[in-house]
């Protein structure tokens, strides 16, 4: 594995799941080696010059993560994964959009006019949206080789799912108009999320131990996923319980482990409602771009961590010491971005066990 300790990794992902993390958080995140004298460069191979290709050619995708994972230190309990990604509408997309690419992003092309009207959603292996993050998939679970660990792509079923189907502001028009017929739908775009999860599945684990995706935890032992709905930041609480929560509780009791992505202040609204699902693991804190950096969140933190959850943010480096002070480390993931060497990076995860130690006496 590139740069990594697998067992030791291993070892200590179980740890976190576990609430066993005794000597500090887990921390993991990466310092860019390209351009350095000691870097080795990947061999050179042509950028396709159309844009589909660049983010659905199985073999570019392969060489391109592999040259990035050639010029990256990783560092901590961060692991290398191929994320296999066509953006985060791949589920609306095999339940019937379309997606159109960006350079960085992609978005789908509704079309749902009418729910009353509109056919039964359903899984088709022929969908030519599946056949692409399927032949990526494949491409990375046959090259990794114990390189890197290869991900379930980018799952938005639920609300969300509805959302890439009939669009954000039409949605809410139909909680109004149409309440009746959301749930229903609801169910349907799920059943496509879980056909979908367990043939991605069923393609990985049998070159992998466990589960992992786009948050970069990974689960050595069991199938685990992110559930969450973006969509929630623009309902009320009492939508939240009808509409959004069912769906929420379908993912959590499908999956063996998960972690809730609470994204931006709009949602937080939700959070003692999500607190109460038994079964969820934990709660990936997301303040949004333009907030407060993540030491000025403890209070949203702790609660999280007082209610028997995990917790896990993105941090900077200024973020790690007054995290390890307030929190207790046990289910405590910190991505941390911003290091610019891989000392600079080791001397936080040094400092952060020193706090911990502290604290334990």
């Amino acid at each position: 594995m590139y740069n990594q300790d697998y067992e030791w990794l291993k070892k200590r992902w179980l740890q976190f799941w576990n609430k066993e993390n005794h000597d500090r958080p887990l921390i993991f995140g990466t310092v860019s080696m390209a351009n350095r004298a000691d870097d080795q460069n990947a061999a050179e191979f042509l950028v396709p010059e159309n844009l589909e290709d660049r983010w659905e050619n199985p073999a570019y995708v392969v060489a391109n993560t592999r040259k990035y994972f050639a010029q990256t230190w990783f560092g901590g309990e961060m692991v290398p994964v191929l994320n296999p990604n066509l953006g985060p509408d791949i589920v609306g997309a095999v339940a019937g959009c379309s997606i159109e690419y960006g350079e960085d992003t992609s978005w789908a092309h509704p079309v749902v006019e009418d729910w009353e009207t509109y056919p039964p959603i359903q899984f088709d292996e022929n969908n030519i949206w599946w056949q692409k993050i399927r032949a990526i998939t494949e491409a990375a679970a046959a090259d990794a080789k114990g390189d890197y660990l290869v991900g379930i792509t980018d799952l938005h079923p639920g609300t969300d799912g509805l959302v890439s189907l009939r669009g954000p502001q039409e949605l809410c028009y139909d909680l109004v108009d149409t309440p009746e017929l959301i749930n229903g739908r609801s169910d349907e775009v799920f059943e496509v999320h879980k056909e979908m999860f367990n043939r991605l599945d069923n393609i990985i684990a049998p070159v992998q131990e466990g589960t992992v995706n786009w948050m970069g935890l990974w689960h050595p032992e069991k199938k685990w996923y992110v559930v969450g709905s973006d969509f929630s930041c623009m309902v009320s609480a009492a939508d939240y319980d009808r509409f959004v929560l069912p769906g929420i509780l379908q993912e959590v009791n499908f999956l063996e482990a998960s972690v809730y992505h609470l994204d931006g202040p709009d949602a937080l609204r939700h959070l003692d409602r999500i607190l109460e699902i038994e079964k969820l693991n934990g709660v990936q804190w997301v303040p949004g771009e333009g907030q407060k950096p993540a030491r000025e969140w403890i209070s949203v933190l702790k609660k999280i961590q007082d209610a028997g959850k995990l917790v896990t943010i993105t941090c900077t480096p200024e973020d790690i010491l007054p995290i390890c002070e307030e929190l207790d480390p046990e289910g405590v993931g910190l991505f941390l971005t911003g290091c610019k060497t891989p000392e600079e990076f080791n001397g936080l995860l040094r400092k952060a066990e020193e706090i911990c130690a502290a604290k334990r006496t």
